[in-house]
């Protein structure tokens, strides 16, 4: 049913049983409540995810890896865009909650799929506390095509017009690049992958790698 979650997805089915010996008390703590976990950028076996728990303190995360057989429930964050529970919740003066409800229809006439990540795109998926008064708005705009500098700056421009940071991924077909790093004026970007982080010129264009 799951075959390919992507980064930032959240996946419910990972038990505190299913965790090595080695994993922190907390993170079994977490998921014996039922805690979804988060698809991080990283490389796994075939048949299996990388994951990251997430815990009450704000330092508490652990990576590990989860069998792809054992999600019960994946919700992505463009789910989360499109469900837009942000309008009734209980905090709808928070910066990142207002700035939300200004971009939201400028992000739908884009007609790209974009979604909200970080903690409140966690709370918003989950019913779990994760966000607070002044966490930032972390999006995820999927591009797989070439999104020009130009129209970067536009974007960003039109995120500085709403209340609170907002803080947009672009992902393209080879990993994730900043939305600020990628409308300014740098010849070459940190582009995300699952190998790890490296420096180019295109971010849709991987041959263009620079060592």
């Amino acid at each position: 049913m799951h075959h390919n979650p992507r980064p930032h997805d959240l996946l419910w089915g990972l038990l505190p049983e299913h965790l090595p010996q080695e994993a922190p008390a907390w993170a079994r703590a977490a998921l014996s409540g039922h805690v979804p976990v988060v698809v991080r950028r990283a490389p796994a076996e075939s048949g299996w995810v990388a994951v990251g728990i997430r815990g009450m303190a704000r330092e508490q995360r652990h990576a590990t890896w989860m069998r792809v057989s054992e999600i019960s429930r994946l919700v992505s964050p463009q789910a989360v865009a499109r469900a837009g529970r942000w309008r009734s919740h209980a905090q709808p003066q928070w910066p990142a909650l207002r700035a939300l409800n200004q971009v939201a229809p400028r992000l739908d006439d884009l007609g790209l799929a974009w979604g909200v990540t970080g903690s409140l795109g966690f709370e918003l998926a989950s019913g779990i506390s994760a966000a607070h008064p002044d966490s930032d708005l972390d999006l995820s705009l999927r591009a797989p095509h070439q999104l020009s500098r130009a129209e970067a700056q536009t974007l960003c421009a039109l995120l500085d017009q709403a209340p609170g940071r907002i803080d947009l991924q672009l992902e393209t077909p080879h990993g994730a690049v900043a939305l600020r790093e990628w409308a300014g004026e740098a010849s070459r970007v940190l582009l995300k992958t699952q190998n790890g982080p490296l420096l180019v010129s295109d971010p849709w264009r991987l041959q263009q790698v620079a060592a």
